[in-house]
């Protein structure tokens, strides 16, 4: 589902992917559900693109909000944007202790704690996407599986057309 869920620089809040175009997409706010279009000049990101520096790498955005919820027990983070900057900085190294301190900003903290409050209003399901890949692939492969095993019946076909000298 976070593949859907867009960031737009120089907008606040979240908005959900309703259409492709050209040159633009369509997108409706989460926030107050107004729809408009975005051109390919906008910055958009989705929040399945957005990862979080750590000391070994990076960790990926639906991990993090996973935790967060883990954390919260599926309620919002009762934070607001005066909390001060270490109380932000202690939460976030309780929800992910090896974030990098170097490149990670208070501001970034208060993004994702806003992103994760509006999902969470919306009952979005950022986890479901984990499981969708899983069942997705599993078809996938599945229909691969049929696939090759329809060719091979058919090449054994024209072989044996072929051996037995019929013309097709």
């Amino acid at each position: 589902m976070l593949t859907k869920i867009l960031s737009i620089s120089g907008k606040p809040g979240l908005y959900k992917l309703v259409s492709t175009g050209k040159n633009l997409n369509i997108v409706e706010s989460l926030t107050d559900g107004k729809r408009f279009p975005v051109y390919i000049t906008k910055r958009v990101i989705a929040l399945s693109d957005v990862s979080i520096y750590t000391e070994e790498g990076d960790v990926p955005l639906k991990t993090v909000l996973t935790k967060i919820k883990e954390k919260e027990k599926g309620e919002k983070v009762q934070f607001n944007s005066k909390t001060p900057n270490k109380e932000l900085f202690a939460y976030f190294a309780e929800i992910l202790p090896e974030y990098d301190k170097d490149r990670v900003y208070a501001s970034d903290i208060k993004k994702l704690i806003n992103w994760y409050n509006i999902l969470i209003e919306n009952k979005i399901d950022f986890e479901a996407e984990e499981k969708e890949a899983e069942e997705t692939g599993e078809e996938k492969a599945e229909e691969a599986k049929k696939e090759r095993e329809e060719e091979n019946i058919k090449e054994s076909a024209d072989k044996k057309d072929v051996s037995s000298g019929a013309s097709k």
